[in-house]
């Protein structure tokens, strides 16, 4: 049986391909038409998924689209009208925002019905929560867990409570809109200067900064919250610009901050990024452990945009224990897709689960003559090593002297983390890498940090760390007694954004990491993504190659072929062993 999953078209939009079961291709549209804001069919996506499947549209059994525009549209409408019951002008402008969001919606499924050989009568809408705690829960390890999904809003509800038993997901309890910590998060993004949903990875950084003085104003607003779930007091909510609530005058006038943006002190912005953080991640574990208890299930899934904050998840880890929560590697709307699929397969179909995977390279992959065609075509220069060991010394020796490389190996990671198939690599203990990094390629601000990759049986030695940090879904901590590692990688309360690489689905990876670490103090490399700024992560060769002219990556990496801006003499002293003096191991 073959599902064509699709996600929602109104933002972060993908597709996905399901072939009796098994996951065939994922990606996301926007990596396709380099642009993080997409909107309507996704046609590349589409395309992809068709062309990797080997097949066309009249070969789909199904179609599952991750929405219910209609129900969306009078769950969004009501919210509106109670909230603001004796505003009529901002009630009626609300609801002329609804109508013309509905018409733009039913329009994109107009368009999915006239593809050449779609299966009219095959085309299943899924409620947009269900397809997040599908792809949270179905490609879990778990047989039965509590499902959590919570996003600003999605079919007009903001998260959902759930059971996942087997190839079955019994719903608890829905979050209405907009009562919703992730949209509260996006506020305050906006709040503090930042693009809401794009920016709100800085509000997360920035949060460590800071010390939570507005948390009482954050937890007042959530004063109507019983324990276990999550509800708004209204007087804090108003109607906004083009329809969307906002933050009503009794927020600001708590805060009592000035009314100049402006005049806002560094202290003031970063209490206020931790304030919503730390309440954040409060209401959130209070939430899961109340469910714990009410039905006797310790292990948790998570789904939707607001668990792609790795600080909350790692806070509830720490409550909840290690390994006892699972978030899949898009929890956002492009998993959507995805989750689609994977419900009609189960739920509907009654198909039993399959042995889940624990990678995520479900994009486009190139073949070497493929990449040889457009470096031809780009007139670069290259040298080429037929064997992988000699190109992986080759990539050893550059780093060791501190030049910063292009990873492009296999198929294209899907999600929002760069896990090792397009990554910009560095030695963490090279001269300035993060000053280079930053100012040179990523241009972004210095509080945000990088990953640091590790062989995941080496990184017991070092850290605290769970099974999400193979897809970047969470954070480690530093084991007591370590020192020497890099300086400036390891965050406040001794965190550190891990990235765990097996040898059995990055094999490339976790070889490098492996030589890097005979001559170096530790199998450790810096791991950033692959892309310049404002773009998504690259996906194609000519991404790549676009890339690192346009920035200060010194080498590339495709397949074989190397690209280097000086010229390069291997030496063949890459793989000279150091011992690791500058690493303690000490308290083991």
């Amino acid at each position: 049986m073959r599902i064509l999953g699709l996600s929602p078209f109104t933002h972060d939009t993908s597709a996905a391909l399901l072939e009796d079961g098994t996951i065939r291709a994922v990606v996301e549209e926007g990596k396709l038409s380099r642009s993080k804001t997409t909107r309507g069919l996704p046609e590349a996506a589409i395309e992809f998924c068709l062309k990797q499947g080997a097949i066309q549209w009249k070969d789909l059994d199904h179609v599952a689209v991750a929405s219910r525009p209609v129900r969306g549209w009078t769950r969004r409408s009501l919210a509106g009208a109670k909230i603001s019951p004796f505003a009529p002008v901002a009630s009626a402008y609300c609801q002329m925002a609804e109508i013309g969001r509905l018409a733009r919606e039913m329009g994109h499924h107009r368009l999915l019905r006239l593809q050449d050989g779609a299966p009219l009568d095959r085309i299943v809408n899924v409620e947009h929560h269900l397809c997040h705690a599908a792809s949270a829960f179905f490609l879990s390890p778990f047989e039965r867990s509590l499902i959590v999904t919570m996003d600003e809003e999605g079919d007009g509800h903001s998260g959902m409570l759930a059971v996942g038993e087997g190839s079955r997901i019994r719903v608890l309890r829905t979050i209405a809109y907009p009562h919703s910590l992730a949209w509260l998060y996006s506020k305050v993004t906006e709040i503090l200067g930042f693009k809401p949903h794009v920016d709100e990875h800085k509000t997360q950084w920035l949060s460590l900064e800071g010390e939570p003085l507005y948390r009482a104003v954050f937890h007042d607003m959530l004063g109507k919250s019983g324990a276990g779930t999550l509800r708004f007091d209204s007087s804090y909510l108003d109607h906004g610009v083009g329809g969307r609530f906002a933050l009503s005058a009794k927020f600001w006038s708590r805060l009592r901050l000035p009314k100049n943006r402006a005049e806002w002190s560094d202290e003031q912005r970063r209490a206020l990024a931790a304030s919503v953080q730390q309440v954040c991640a409060e209401k959130v574990t209070d939430i899961v452990q109340t469910l714990r208890k009410q039905e006797g299930i310790d292990d948790v899934c998570l789904g939707g945009g607001l668990f792609q904050n790795v600080l909350l998840v790692a806070a509830l880890e720490k409550n909840v224990g290690l390994n006892r929560v699972f978030v899949p590697p898009a929890p956002g709307n492009a998993g959507c897709a995805l989750g689609a699929a994977l419900y009609l397969q189960h739920q509907v179909q009654q198909t039993p689960r399959k042995a889940p995977g624990t990678d995520a390279y479900w994009g486009p992959a190139y073949s070497r003559h493929q990449i040889k065609d457009v470096l031809d075509n780009c007139k670069a220069r290259f040298s080429f090593q037929i064997m992988k060991d000699r190109q992986a010394d080759n990539a050893v020796e550059l780093l060791l002297s501190g030049k910063i490389i292009g990873w492009f190996q296999g198929a294209a990671e899907f999600g929002p983390r760069a896990l090792g198939n397009r990554s910009v690599l560095a030695s963490p203990w090279a001269p300035y890498v993060r000053e280079n990094l930053n100012d040179f390629i990523k241009h972004r601000e210095w509080f945000r940090p990088f990953a640091v990759s590790v062989p995941e049986e080496d990184a017991a030695r070092f850290f605290e760390c769970s099974q999400l940090c193979e897809s970047m879904n969470s954070l480690a901590r530093v084991r007591q007694g370590v020192d020497g590692l890099p300086d400036g990688f390891v965050l406040p309360g001794g965190l550190v954004r891990l990235h765990t690489v097996k040898k059995q689905t990055n094999p490339a990876l976790w070889d490098l990491l492996k030589r890097f670490g005979e001559s170096a103090p530790a199998p450790m490399l810096l791991n950033t993504s692959f892309n310049l700024f404002g773009e998504p992560l690259v996906v194609s060769p000519l991404d790549a190659i676009r890339s690192y002219a346009c920035s200060g990556i010194d080498a590339l990496l495709m397949d074989n072929f190397l690209l280097t801006k000086a010229p390069f003499q291997p030496s063949g002293q890459a793989r000279q062993r150091k011992e690791p003096a500058s690493l303690s191991l000490s308290g083991f």
